[in-house]
């Protein structure tokens, strides 16, 4: 609080106390003291989904929504109200075919979805700016915007030139992953058949190209063999924005404790999503019907409002029909305390994954995160511990990209 707030306050208590008990104003009850903790802290998200939502007719990121309404989780009302100063926005690219017809329609995608994050920044500087640098997010905390840094999620729109990186770091991003669901040119992945037995040739060129530039190198979504190629490879610390623990959850995309362990040994950091935190079986019809919608309104797309508001219809119509199976807060909370138990305080961060299929019962969007705090502080976790987890770890690991980037263009 300002010194002048410090003091309009005390007058006003003197004033209240000098007209007497019949005039007193109700006392105000506490803050809770974990929300007070989250806007007091520097909080990021290292795997933001929002700029999809940039592209929906009508929508806004200044305007109040909810996730009953129209299933997004992020816009300013409620960074606001949960917290959220911000974290990485993620430029993300459905995978298609390794061609190169394919692959130019998908840099181009990435380019004006890279404008579009911008854009927004543009539209709107009393409320948001860029980052560049590790030192800048603590700065524009401060001045009371929300941080934007750019990533990557899903390199192929990069084709067969890994230097094109350098447009993408030229327009701010800093993080930077190989693959998505489908193994493409650079890496194999978790969730596909591997062709490269981890990284692809290409692929180690990419990772030299993001050393060189100071891109913070991102396993998430990549086979176990590719991290284990890029902890072997990489000059600099590597981070998976939004992974999982397969001590509580053996699915492909989650990490085991070796990889915690080696991962944490290399000085990177894992930053706990809310997928794939819980094995969940949904009913045979509800699979079908949303299969359905996606094929009817494919997320490669660019939807009308009348097509929006149609499939907003029908979601919920499938939703009330076949109610989602869901995992709760305590599954999210349950990776996050086993990462922290195995990899260590200083190499746990959080990247739930917000309108990109992040989101359980509890933790429904950006409004719920002062929830993780109250957890980890009565787990016992330190207010210092906490600020590492929300942000002091990940941007540590930018700051040792930016000094491995420097380091070689000195040399070079």
């Amino acid at each position: 609080m300002h010194t002048r707030s410090i003091l309009l306050a005390a007058s006003a208590a003197l004033a209240l106390l000098a007209a007497g008990p019949a005039n007193a104003a109700p006392k105000k009850a506490p803050a809770d003291p974990a929300t007070a903790l989250q806007q007091r802290l520097l909080t990021l998200d290292t795997h933001l989904d929002t700029p999809a939502s940039l592209a929906l007719p009508g929508w806004s990121i200044m305007d109040a929504h909810t996730v009953a309404q129209d299933y997004t989780q992020v816009d300013l009302p409620r960074m606001k109200r949960g917290g959220l100063d911000g974290g990485f926005w993620a430029i993300y690219t459905p995978q298609g075919p390794l061609t190169p017809d394919a692959t130019r329609k998908a840099r181009d995608f990435a380019f004006l979805r890279a404008a579009a994050i911008r854009e927004m920044v543009a539209a709107h500087p009393e409320s948001f700016a860029l980052a560049s640098k590790a030192a800048d997010a603590a700065a524009i905390k401060a001045s009371g915007k929300r941080v934007v840094y750019l990533s990557i999620e899903n390199a192929w729109p990069l084709g067969d030139d890994p230097t094109l990186l350098r447009s993408f770091y030229a327009m701010g991003v800093r993080i930077s992953g190989f693959a998505h669901f489908r193994t493409n040119q650079f890496a194999d992945s978790s969730t596909d058949k591997a062709k490269w037995d981890g990284l692809s040739p290409l692929g180690v060129q990419l990772l030299a190209e993001m050393n060189r530039l100071g891109v913070v190198p991102d396993l998430s979504h990549s086979s176990d063999r590719a991290l284990d190629d890029a902890l072997r490879l990489s000059k600099a610390p590597l981070v998976l924005t939004h992974s999982g623990c397969k001590a509580v959850f053996d699915h492909p995309r989650n990490i085991d404790d070796a990889h915690l362990k080696a991962l944490a040994e290399a000085g990177g950091v894992i930053q706990i999503n809310s997928v794939y935190v819980k094995g969940l079986k949904q009913r045979t019809e509800r699979d079908a019907a949303m299969k359905a919608l996606e094929e009817k309104y494919p997320e490669d797309r660019t939807l009308t409002a009348d097509e929006r508001d149609a499939m907003l219809a029908e979601r919920h119509a499938i939703d009330t029909k076949y109610p989602e199976v869901r995992a709760t807060f305590d599954d999210v909370m349950a990776n996050l305390l086993h990462a922290l138990k195995v990899a260590g305080v200083d190499h746990v961060g959080i990247g739930l994954d917000w309108d990109g299929g992040g989101g359980v019962t509890g933790l429904e969007d950006i409004a719920d995160l002062p929830r993780i705090t109250k957890a980890l502080l009565a787990a016992g976790y330190t207010e210092a511990d906490v600020a590492k987890i929300w942000s002091g770890n990940v941007l540590r690991v930018l700051a040792a990209a930016e000094a491995e980037a420097a380091k070689e263009q000195a040399g070079s």
